[in-house]
């Protein structure tokens, strides 16, 4: 698609609300908005067929039905520079009138912390709607010779391939782990989006992949079904206490810490892990999240809250929800702030870590904050 905005679709929202206010100013704020005959755009900065866009592509209509006035709500897929071109356009282009949301992931979060100088837009600026924590889980070809989950060990020594969004994107998380378990794992840059990712792995192209929790019931697993995919493992959630536990969606499968374990009989300890786990964090338990332009009213920002919160009570999201998106549960009010938060700070210290570290392997080298 070009260009992000349709200028063509944006009603005289300021006018609207005014007029309201003229009827009754007893009606509660939230209630004075209405996108009644008007069209959302859900711009998702990765192309179709990944987690994201799952993951919006089953939001949409459910938040449609409970926005005031009952707008269509379109995902639109705006991929390129491991999500910070549509994500920078959101940020240059969207108007405060709520007629244009963002889904950021860690793909999105992970160039922002390192201080890419592809970034040009600042979280602090946006105010957050929802956020959705989720999981993911690592697969290989049965080519590798791995049949099964406990075979994790046969991989050590093999020549891996992996297509990735870039280094910073949220497959820094793999590129972090797979380097820590000793695999030797040519990362292949330059992919769109974890769905570009999948169907190299597809084509034979490359033989270990990972997918967000949402793409994997969809998309893999009728692959491991098929015998043409094997699970390895889940990157695992945090459980109250902040620690590394099994992931509930894929409760048969070994978590990061496990599998490591698995293929080099300790558990994960040191600096390396410290920084592999201050990116998962940042990149699943924070991952997804939705966000209104800056200078949005609060009145547009409560009817997106209200409208996230009514969803979640509705019978047909109730249903189908786990079957998509897995046991994750999506937030909003407090619960998604402090998400946001999560999501979008690191120590100074492991950022930098990280950043020798990517200049140092990878020649890749990142501007100075």
């Amino acid at each position: 698609m070009t260009g992000l905005l349709k200028t063509t679709r944006r009603g005289a929202l300021g006018l609207a609300l005014g007029a309201a206010a003229a009827v009754s100013f007893a009606v509660p704020a939230a209630a004075e908005v209405s996108f009644e005959g008007k069209t959302i755009e859900w711009i998702i900065p990765f192309s179709a067929g990944g987690g994201s866009d799952t993951w919006a592509r089953f939001n949409a209509p459910l938040l449609g039905k409970y926005l005031p006035g009952n707008p269509t709500v379109v995902v639109v897929n705006e991929p390129g520079g491991g999500s910070t071109k549509g994500s920078n356009l959101f940020a240059a282009r969207a108007k405060p009138d709520g007629l244009t949301i963002l889904g950021t992931s860690g793909s999105t979060q992970f160039p922002y912390l390192l201080g890419d100088p592809r970034v040009r837009y600042e979280y602090a600026d946006w105010k957050i709607v929802m956020a959705a924590p989720t999981g993911g889980v690592v697969y290989t070809s049965p080519s590798t010779g791995v049949t099964k989950t406990d075979e994790i060990a046969k991989l050590v020594g093999q020549k891996l391939i992996y297509a990735s969004q870039g280094a910073t994107s949220l497959d820094l998380v793999p590129l972090l782990g797979f380097k820590m378990m000793g695999l030797d794992v040519q990362h292949v840059f330059g992919f769109k989006g974890r769905g570009d990712g999948r169907l190299a792995f597809e084509r034979g192209e490359t033989n270990i992949d990972y997918q967000t929790s949402s793409a994997y019931i969809k998309n893999v697993q009728p692959l491991v079904d098929a015998g043409t995919a094997v699970p390895l493992f889940s990157w695992g959630v945090l459980d109250d206490d902040g620690n590394l536990v099994r992931d509930p969606t894929f409760p048969d499968l070994p978590d990061f810490g496990e599998a490591y374990k698995t293929m080099t009989g300790n558990a994960p300890t040191g600096a390396e892990y410290d920084a592999y786990f201050a990116f998962f964090t940042a990149g699943f338990p924070a991952q997804k999240m939705v966000f209104l332009p800056k200078d949005t009213s609060q009145e547009i920002v409560d009817a997106y809250q209200a409208a996230v919160t009514a969803m979640k009570a509705d019978p047909d999201y109730q249903a189908n929800k786990e079957a998509v998106l897995g046991t994750y549960e999506q937030v909003t009010g407090k619960a998604a702030d402090a998400l946001f938060k999560k999501g979008t700070v690191i120590s100074p210290e492991l950022r930098k870590q990280v950043v020798d570290m990517l200049a140092a392997d990878y020649g890749v080298k990142l501007g100075d904050d």
